[in-house]
């Protein structure tokens, strides 16, 4: 008997428990409960006070860079510079705005601005040539392997090809090409509307490298070699270049040239000033970024590693 009496006291216990732990459990899903109600509440409460328009979510052609408030949002706005908003907008380089606002492309609240530095914020109607341009939230970024014979403008009077043509079916965002590349030179070229980054890599301070495969009519003599090492004298200045080497010396025609200039033309104009017809002009190389896996006429959108790395390229220069 005593034995049996043993027995169901350990499964007496083990249901006692059981309800324990249950009835635990139960006490801790109504606690939890009631704090979620209890902050619904309290939020429910704080939407009803707040305007109307402070609950409007931003959407399509409202979508402002992360920090800025919709219009009637904040009584303290934050200020840009309003070549830098223009430039945010994805319509044009932060460059390329200052020149739009000198020519008196822009209006602020109906008025006629000319100074590239006028502050704005998001509170305020920015339009370019009569368009309402708002600040992009969604930035893109794409590596382009450009082909021959297409012009790296947004849209071209004589009808010619341009590279949007070639990543049309790439994003709805309105991106344009960083670091240019003429009709006659193929190779890596950056396509984005992140107007800051634009202006960075532009800037001739941060010295951004280039890498060009060169194709010559001729053998470069190695007098010329070492003279395009020393500098050449060009009608706008002095070219210097940052390496050079034969990529095939059974072929010194090919030639592999590094350089952070970006001056208009600048290989082409360092091998005609020596009697050098350039017969193809690649660029393998910008700013870190490389052609590798693009064929010709194809894109990708850059890996966030890169616009990582592309956004800290050379930081620390002032």
């Amino acid at each position: 008997m005593k034995r049996k009496t043993d027995n169901f006291n350990k499964f007496f216990n083990k249901k006692s428990n059981s309800a324990v732990k249950e009835q635990i459990k139960q006490d801790k899903k109504a606690e939890k409960k009631a704090r979620k109600e209890a902050i619904d509440r309290h939020f429910e409460e704080k939407r009803k006070i707040r305007k109307p328009e402070a609950r409007h979510e931003p959407t399509g052609s409202e979508r402002r860079l992360p920090g800025l408030k919709l219009k009637g949002q904040d009584n303290n706005p934050e200020f840009f510079p309003l070549n830098k908003y223009i430039s945010h907008s994805g319509i044009c380089s932060r460059r390329d705005a200052a020149e739009l606002i000198r020519l008196g492309k822009v209006m602020v609240n109906e008025k006629l601005i000319t100074e590239p530095g006028t502050k704005v914020s998001a509170n305020d109607l920015v339009k370019v040539n009569g368009k309402k341009v708002s600040i992009l939230k969604n930035l893109v970024y794409i590596l382009l392997n450009k082909p021959k014979d297409y012009i790296t403008t947004t849209e071209d009077p004589q009808g010619r090809k341009t590279v949007l043509q070639l990543i049309k079916h790439a994003t709805a965002e309105r991106v344009f090409p960083v670091g240019r590349l003429d009709r006659n030179t193929s190779g890596v070229l950056l396509l984005t509307n992140d107007g800051d980054l634009a202006q960075k890599l532009a800037h001739p301070k941060h010295e951004i490298k280039k890498v060009y495969h060169v194709v010559l009519d001729k053998i470069l003599a190695k007098a010329d070699f070492d003279a395009i090492l020393n500098g050449i004298q060009l009608d706008d200045g002095m070219a210097y270049v940052d390496a050079i080497a034969y990529v095939d010396n059974n072929d010194k025609a090919q030639i592999g040239l590094e350089i952070h200039s970006g001056r208009n033309r600048i290989v082409r104009r360092i091998f005609e000033r020596l009697g050098y017809e350039v017969k193809a002009l690649d660029r393998v190389m910008y700013a870190g970024l490389t052609k590798k896996n693009v064929q010709r006429g194809k894109w990708r959108f850059l890996t966030e590693k890169e616009i990582r790395i592309l956004k800290y390229l050379n930081s620390s220069t002032k």
